[in-house]
């Protein structure tokens, strides 16, 4: 009973940080910026992913797993916008402005959902030049781009290989054996969104975490992703949007997509917050960076002038561990 107290006081405690921290709001912005990124950082990966697998190949594999997430006519609508911001049969310096506009379209995400992220951390980077800090985030983001788009080669491989080897096995064994390779699959799929979380956790904010609890806080998420992802996918089957929204509705799936996404991941960065608190090591702040500390005050309890005194040492227990 203690038990089942303690695991239900933990996640009433994420889902007050969840509330307090505004990330629905959050999502909501994140939703934004995906709009004006998601075809350039697609754009990017389908590019490099193509050098080992071959450009058509890629874009075939790519389209099919996101028409599996928002449905056909959404998929139309990106690969259409994913067309026209093709670079091929331009200038020199078309084709390098072009990259240079594609690579900060690509990362522009990312740079929100790290200030997201910091925010649910209680980190703040301290002032830079504002130049080197645009570039160190621009570079930060970029690797995840790049780690994506192996990570991602990796899984259309070995996606290959299993779909290859469950066709041999249906035609050899009976139809259990087939079950056992999906249900392989299924975790070669959690592993591989585990993965891109914890590098998010980690790479992305102004603060870092221990491996073992970045993945225990990653993997967390990855189960709320593939259950929302299903639950979504549900919801869009069974909802007409076409005929509320018109020719406006892929869009919307889009946004709607982008956003349920967004709340889980800032709902899992909240889960690992409060589980580094209580039973990690703790969260420890970069190089330039320090931790903010909000502290209510009531009014009746300041002389007129008076500066409130935060008291720094009540942040010990929160981050001491490392």
């Amino acid at each position: 009973m203690n038990r089942l107290k303690s695991i239900a006081n933990f996640f009433i405690e994420v889902y007050n940080e969840f509330s307090s921290d505004n990330a629905l709001k959050m999502s909501a912005s994140l939703s934004y910026y995906m709009i004006f990124s998601l075809a350039p950082m697609l754009l990017v990966i389908i590019s490099l992913l193509g050098i080992f697998y071959g450009q058509d190949a890629i874009q075939g594999q790519v389209f099919g797993q996101i028409q599996g997430l928002v449905g056909k006519e959404a998929a139309i609508q990106i690969q259409e916008i994913i067309r026209r911001a093709e670079l091929s049969n331009r200038s020199p310096l078309a084709l390098t402005l072009g990259i240079g506009t594609l690579v900060i379209g690509a990362t522009g995400v990312f740079g929100e959902m790290q200030d997201s992220i910091n925010r649910i951390w209680s980190l703040r980077a301290k002032p830079k030049k504002g130049w080197l800090k645009l570039l160190i985030n621009r570079l930060l983001s970029f690797s995840l781009i790049i780690s994506m788009g192996f990570i991602l080669l990796v899984s259309l491989l070995l996606n290959s290989l299993l779909d290859v080897f469950s066709s041999q096995l249906e035609r050899l064994f009976n139809s259990q054996m087939v079950v056992v390779v999906y249900i392989i699959n299924i975790a070669f799929i959690f592993t591989v969104i585990t993965v891109l979380f914890a590098l998010i956790f980690n790479v992305l904010p102004d603060g870092k975490l221990y491996w073992k609890d970045s993945f225990i806080g990653a993997g967390f998420t990855a189960i709320l992703f593939m259950v929302g992802k299903f639950l979504i996918g549900l919801y869009l089957g069974q909802s007409n949007l076409s005929s509320t929204y018109g020719s406006a509705a892929s869009l919307v799936i889009i946004l709607l997509w982008v956003n349920y996404s967004a709340a889980i991941l800032y709902f899992g960065a909240e889960f690992t917050k409060v589980y580094v608190k209580q039973y990690g090591r703790g969260i420890v702040p970069k190089n330039e960076t320090v931790i903010v500390y909000e502290q209510e005050i009531e009014p009746k309890n300041l002389e007129q002038g008076q500066i409130p005194h935060v008291n720094v040492a009540s942040l010990k227990g929160y981050y001491d561990k490392h």
